[in-house]
């Protein structure tokens, strides 16, 4: 690629990934790297300045509930010149090898060119992102969910603007690791039925600026079964409760559903539908 996207230090790609896989996996509460100044400042800089007022967006989905409040979009026809070069960049063999040696993950990794719940995300004051764990299959296609790539573009962020994604651990008892959305944060983990994130606490940034992030996700063909829930869970985000605070998040009770979703009859339907019946459009508005 012609633009300077990544940092001179980090051009040997697969030296970086080899020599920090360890510390990947074996970060707390579960496997991710918080890498700082991955990519040129400049470059990046760029993208801010791109960035638009998602609120002002047409296509834009209004998350507006208890769980989530937040704007996001997707839709690449808004994406200037240097975002659509970024995200042409994540979706790159070059760096989703780099992927594949940094996670150990062994199932080939595969971009999502659709940024199915990806894109542009931002929050403005007031806004929150409870605790959950991601969607796990991919909406449109039979593929698993397995890594987050979350890039920050917030300048003179200060910590008590809050806006932390916080990472907590399996029983959701405890939030082992706080990071703060600063500029040219890119933050990678692994993505299950167990890895609890998001940022629960309201925004307390003024009016004038607004947590602002770039994401994209990538799957694979099948995934380790320790990985799932027993319960075929219906493929959404599943929001879940802090400890010590009670009616937290809206969770829907699907018992009887969960059972039905748990035959193979139903997968195979769901399975089908996603390969011959769903159209990839997920531009539109929502507001719960």
């Amino acid at each position: 690629m012609k633009e300077k996207i990544i940092t001179k230090s980090n051009n040997n790609l697969l030296t970086f990934a080899h020599k920090n896989k360890l510390k990947y996996k074996n970060s707390k509460p579960y496997s991710h790297l918080v890498i700082k100044n991955f990519f040129d400042n400049d470059f990046l800089d760029k993208i801010v300045k791109e960035f638009p007022d998602l609120s002002k967006i047409k296509t834009s989905i209004n998350y507006d509930n208890k769980n989530e409040v937040k704007f996001a979009n997707n839709n690449k026809k808004i994406f200037k010149k240097n975002t659509k070069s970024l995200f042409q960049y994540l979706n790159s063999y070059q760096f989703i090898n780099f992927m594949q040696i940094l996670t150990s993950i062994e199932e080939k990794l595969l971009p999502d060119n659709l940024l199915s719940g990806g894109g542009l995300h931002e929050i403005k004051k007031g806004g929150m992102l409870k605790v959950h764990t991601d969607f796990n299959k991919h909406p449109f296609k039979n593929l698993d969910r397995r890594i987050n790539v979350l890039i920050y573009l917030n300048k003179k962020w200060k910590n008590n603007y809050k806006g932390h994604l916080e990472l907590w651990n399996k029983d959701m008892n405890k939030c082992v690791k706080r990071i703060l959305p600063t500029f040219n944060t890119m933050v990678i983990f692994s993505t299950n039925d167990f890895t609890n994130h998001g940022h629960p606490n309201f925004l307390k940034c003024p009016k004038t600026t607004s947590r602002k992030s770039l994401a994209t996700y990538y799957f694979s063909k099948g995934r380790p079964k320790k990985e799932i829930l027993k319960v075929y869970k219906k493929n959404r985000t599943e929001f879940k409760n802090r400890i010590g605070i009670n009616d937290d998040v809206i969770i829907k009770k699907e018992y009887i559903k969960n059972i039905f979703r748990n035959l193979k009859i139903y997968q195979s339907i769901k399975n089908f539908e996603k390969k011959y019946i769903r159209t990839g459009n997920s531009n539109r508005k929502r507001k719960k």
